[in-house]
C-alpha cells in the first residue's frame, strides 16, 4: 500500500500543488494538510480520494500560491489613535517637554494601524484544488499497481511453498499410525513373555490414530490457499480478506502442530508457519 503521487494545476493565477503518500495501514486513514481557508472542502478531498484508496494511512499536502490568493487592506484604528494623540499631549504638557510628537509615534503601534488579510477565492479555485487531488491519486494508484504485480508474483511463490509442505504432509501423516503400532507392539514384546492381544493393539492404534489425525486441517488448508489464489486475482479491495484467510491458516498450522506427535510433522508445521508469518507481512502492503 505504498506509493506517491504528485500533480500540479493553475486557476485564476494560483498555482495548486498536491502530494501525496500512503504507507502500510489496516485500515484506512487520510489526513489532509492544507492552508485553513479551504478546508471547507476537506470532506470532499477525503471523499474523492476514499473512492479509489480503501486502505492505508495517507497523507496529502496541497499548497496554493499565487498573489490573488488574499485581499490586503490597511486598517486604521482612528478611536484608539485619538487616544493615544491625546494620551501623548498630556505627557507633553505635564511634564513641559519640548519634543515634537511625530507620526512614527503614533504609527508603530501595531494596534492602530495593521494589514488584514482575507480570503479571495472563487468556486473555481476550489473545483481546481479537487481536480489536482483527483490527478494526484491517481498517479498514485498508479505506482502501488506497478508494486502489486510484483508483491502478488512473489505472493504465489509463498502459496506455491505451502502448498508443497501441505502435501508432504498429506503423504508422511498415514505412516504417523504405523509406526505408532510398530512402537507399540516393540514395547509389548519387551514386556510381555507370551502372546500380545492383536485386538487390544488395534484398538490403542486407533485411538492414537483418532487423535493425531489431521486430514481436516490439510483440506482446509489446501481450500485457504485456493481463494487467496482466487483474491490475488480479483480487482478491487482484497487486504481484509487476505489477512483472515492468513489468521486461518495459522490456526490450521497450529492445530496441526498440536496433534503432531512425530518430530518429523513438527519440523514440516515449523516450515508451514515460517511461510504463513511471511504471507502475513506481506499482506499488510495489500489493499
Amino acid at each position: 500500500m505504498t506509493g506517491f503521487g504528485r500533480a500540479v494545476g493553475e486557476v485564476e493565477g494560483l498555482t495548486v500543488t498536491v502530494e501525496m503518500k500512503s504507507v502500510n495501514h489496516r485500515f484506512s486513514e487520510i489526513s489532509v494538510r492544507m492552508s485553513r481557508q479551504f478546508l471547507t472542502i476537506e470532506d470532499k478531498i477525503k471523499k474523492v480520494i476514499s473512492k479509489s484508496l480503501h486502505r492505508g494511512r495517507i497523507e496529502v499536502f496541497i499548497s496554493v500560491e499565487g498573489d490573488s490568493l488574499t485581499d490586503r487592506t490597511v486598517r486604521v484604528d482612528w478611536s484608539l489613535l485619538d487616544q493615544y494623540m491625546k494620551a501623548l499631549t498630556d505627557v507633553k504638557e505635564k511634564y513641559s517637554l519640548s519634543d515634537t510628537i511625530k507620526m512614527d509615534h503614533l504609527l508603530k503601534n501595531e494596534d492602530v494601524i495593521h494589514v488584514e488579510e482575507s480570503a479571495n477565492h472563487s468556486e473555481h479555485v476550489e473545483e481546481k484544488i479537487i481536480q489536482v487531488v483527483q490527478n494526484a491519486t491517481e498517479q498514485l494508484v498508479i505506482m502501488r499497481n506497478a508494486e502489486g504485480e510484483q508483491l502478488g508474483k512473489d505472493l504465489n511463490i509463498k502459496l506455491k511453498q505451502l502448498l508443497e509442505h501441505t502435501e508432504q504432509l498429506e503423504q508422511y501423516a498415514p505412516s504417523v499410525v504405523k509406526h505408532y503400532h510398530d512402537k507399540v507392539h516393540k514395547r509389548l514384546q519387551e514386556f510381555v513373555s507370551g502372546t500380545i492381544d492383536e485386538n487390544r493393539l488395534i484398538q490403542e492404534a486407533a485411538i492414537f490414530a483418532d487423535k493425531v489425525d489431521i486430514s481436516e486441517e490439510l483440506i482446509r488448508i489446501r481450500s485457504h490457499i485456493r481463494q487467496f489464489s482466487e483474491a490475488l486475482l480479483q480487482k478491487g479491495a482484497v487486504g481484509r480478506k487476505l489477512d483472515f484467510l492468513v489468521q486461518e491458516l495459522n490456526r490450521e498450522a497450529n492445530t496441526i502442530g498440536s496433534k503432531a506427535n512425530d518430530s518429523e510433522i513438527a519440523k514440516i508445521v515449523v516450515e508451514l508457519k515460517s511461510i504463513i508469518e511471511k504471507l502475513k507481512e506481506q499482506v499488510q502492503n495489500i489493499e
